[in-house]
């Protein structure tokens, strides 16, 4: 059980940022994992580099943990990764600066073509279909997360389920499995078993809720929980900011495997038989 701080507007604070060097992105022998604070993560497998929705940049709302690491100082990146178009996972700001290192950017059909308009060279994918980033190799899982439509405001167009996604990375031999922003569905719980989950609790309605995490990390009782999407930007009114991992430890079979990490903290999965 850990024991984090709670600030005096009652945020359950994320551990303080660590900052990542160019070690985070050298050829390795195994496969590390970064949170880079809100939804992001980063992973490096054997060397290749993939970026999930980093937001190290040009995000409009104050933050509680700054990010781990800036544009100018990422060496290279293989494979830029984005769930969906909320400004909390898409900075577009963000995908710019890393123009000069970053290989290949990839999205939903339609995240793709509002990088393409930003002039971001943006490739897109449908749900379920796959791809290869060297010898890694992605697919998009489902998600429901197309809040929009409930909120007059952006009915100048419909906000379609495909629009967004998650990602199953198979990365040195294990499975790692970002569900993204979602609520909880009946696909979620007939995965294969993840070895790692970058896992969102957050109690929002358009989020997997408290009870839906709880549910998803007790589907699949041997999976690492990396706990993200919480505790770094100061927004105590608003709920996909801020669940609690103090919250899972009674509630998850096996409770010892949620890891509450920092930002910019490496987690080194544990590997069998790697084949370099």
């Amino acid at each position: 059980m850990i024991k984090l701080e709670i600030n005096e507007k009652g945020q359950a604070l994320a551990p303080k940022t660590r900052k990542m060097g160019a070690e985070a992105f050298v050829k390795n022998s195994g496969c590390d994992i970064y949170w880079l604070g809100g939804g992001g993560a980063m992973i490096n497998c054997q060397g290749t580099i993939i970026m999930i929705d980093p937001v190290l940049t040009g995000f409009d709302m104050p933050l509680l943990r700054e990010a781990p690491i800036q544009p100018f100082e990422v060496p290279r990146v293989d494979g830029l990764l984005v769930t969906h178009i909320d400004n909390d996972h898409f900075s577009r700001k963000t995908c710019k600066e890393l123009r000069p290192v970053c290989k290949s950017y990839h999205a939903t059909q339609y995240v793709a073509g509002e990088m393409q308009k930003e002039g971001i060279d943006g490739s897109g994918h449908d749900i379920g279909a796959s791809f290869e980033i060297g010898e890694v190799h992605i697919m998009l899982t489902p998600v429901k997360h197309n809040w929009q439509n409930d909120f007059p405001e952006y009915g100048y167009r419909e906000w379609k389920e495909e629009e967004y996604c998650g990602y199953w990375i198979e990365a040195c031999g294990k499975n790692i499995w970002l569900p993204g922003d979602s609520r909880l569905l009946e696909a979620h719980l007939q995965m294969p078993q993840p070895d790692v989950i970058l896992f969102d609790f957050s109690e929002d309605i358009w989020h997997i809720t408290l009870d839906g995490a709880v549910k998803l990390a007790n589907t699949y009782p041997d999976s690492e929980l990396i706990c993200i999407h919480y505790g770094c930007v100061d927004a105590p009114d608003m709920r996909p900011f801020n669940g609690n991992p103090e919250k899972l430890f009674d509630r998850v079979v096996n409770p010892e495997r949620i890891r509450v990490i920092a930002p910019g903290e490496k987690y080194t999965v544990i590997m069998v038989n790697v084949v370099r």
